[in-house]
C-alpha cells in the first residue's frame, strides 16, 4: 500500500485546487460578459437635445415671472410704465392704506402706474438724465381716474375723518386743503399725462432726501420754499431739471407733481379702473 500523505498536506493541496477553481470560473465570466455578449447600442444624443431635456426637467426649470399686468386691458394710448421703463420702483400709494385718506381709494384695483404713451416714454428720457447723475425714480402715482377726484372730493367734506392728519397735514385744517391747492376738484392726472414721483439712489434703491415726503400738505413742499436745507433743495432741483429737459411742467406747490406740456388728451379726462 501507497504510504498515506499527512493531513496538512491534503487540505493544502484542496486549498489549493479550490482556488484555481475559482481562478479559472472568474476568467470565463470576463470573456462571456465582455467578448461574447452583444453590446448594447447607445442612442447619440446632441448637446442641444440634452439642453431642452434638462431645461424641462421640473425641478430644475427657471419658474417664469408672469407679465405685471395685460396691457390689453388699457384703452389704445395708455401703456404701463414698468414696461416702458422696467427699472423704476412704483409704489402706488393710493392702492395702500398709507395715505391722507388712510384708506385705499376708489378705482385703484392694482398698484399700477399707467400713463399715456407720450408721457411714459418722456419719463423714460427723464430717467435716463437722472441714471447718469447716478439715480433712478420712484412713482407714487400716475393716471388716476375720475371716481378717485370723486372720492378725494367726498373724504374733504368729512371733516370728522382726520385720522392721517398729523402724518400728512399737522398744520393745515382739513378744510383749506382745496383752498390751499392741494386737492383739486378735476385733476390733471385724470388725463393720463401728470406723474407723481421722487429720486431714489441708483445703487442702494433708497429714497432722496427732498425735505418733506410725497403728499405732505404745507409750505415746507412748494417749491422754492426757504424751510429745507440747501442739499434738500439741490435734490428737487435734480428731478425738475430732469423732468423739464424729457418735456414736464412743474406744480409750484407740489415738488413731486409733473405733468407733460404736450399731452396728447388736454381736455379729456378718464374713468377706467386700474388693474
Amino acid at each position: 500500500m501507497p504510504p498515506k500523505q499527512a493531513p496538512e498536506k491534503q487540505n493544502y493541496k484542496r486549498v489549493w485546487l479550490l482556488f484555481l477553481y475559482f481562478l479559472i470560473l472568474s476568467a470565463a465570466s470576463f470573456v462571456f460578459v465582455h467578448l461574447l455578449l452583444p453590446k448594447p447600442v447607445v442612442p447619440i444624443t446632441s448637446p442641444a437635445a440634452s439642453s431642452t431635456t434638462a431645461t424641462a426637467a421640473p425641478d430644475s426649470a427657471p419658474v417664469p415671472t408672469p407679465a405685471p399686468a395685460d396691457a390689453a386691458l388699457l384703452p389704445d394710448g395708455f401703456v404701463y410704465v414698468s414696461d416702458i421703463i422696467p427699472d423704476a420702483q412704483i409704489d402706488i400709494r393710493y392702492y395702500s392704506a398709507y395715505n391722507f385718506f388712510g384708506t385705499r381709494i376708489d378705482g385703484y384695483e392694482a398698484p399700477q402706474a399707467i400713463l399715456t404713451k407720450e408721457a411714459a416714454l418722456a419719463l423714460k428720457t427723464a430717467s435716463t438724465i437722472l441714471a447718469k447723475q447716478g439715480y433712478g425714480i420712484k412713482i407714487f402715482d400716475a393716471y388716476r381716474p375720475l371716481r378717485a377726484v370723486d372720492h378725494f372730493v367726498s373724504w374733504s367734506q368729512d371733516l370728522t375723518d382726520t385720522k392721517m392728519k398729523a402724518v400728512f397735514y399737522p398744520n393745515l385744517d382739513k378744510s383749506a386743503l382745496f383752498n390751499q391747492g392741494f386737492i383739486a376738484r378735476k385733476s390733471g392726472h385724470s388725463r393720463g399725462s401728470t406723474a407723481d414721483l421722487t429720486l431714489v439712489h441708483l445703487i442702494s434703491g433708497q429714497e432722496v432726501d427732498m425735505g418733506s415726503s410725497f403728499d405732505f400738505f404745507g409750505e415746507i413742499s412748494h417749491h422754492g420754499t426757504q424751510l429745507i436745507t440747501n442739499q434738500q433743495t439741490q435734490s428737487r432741483n435734480i428731478l425738475r431739471d430732469a423732468m423739464a429737459a424729457a418735456g414736464f411742467a412743474p406744480y409750484s406747490k407740489e415738488w413731486w407733481h409733473y405733468c407733460l406740456q404736450n399731452e396728447p388728451y388736454p381736455d379729456q379726462y378718464f374713468d377706467f379702473v386700474i388693474r
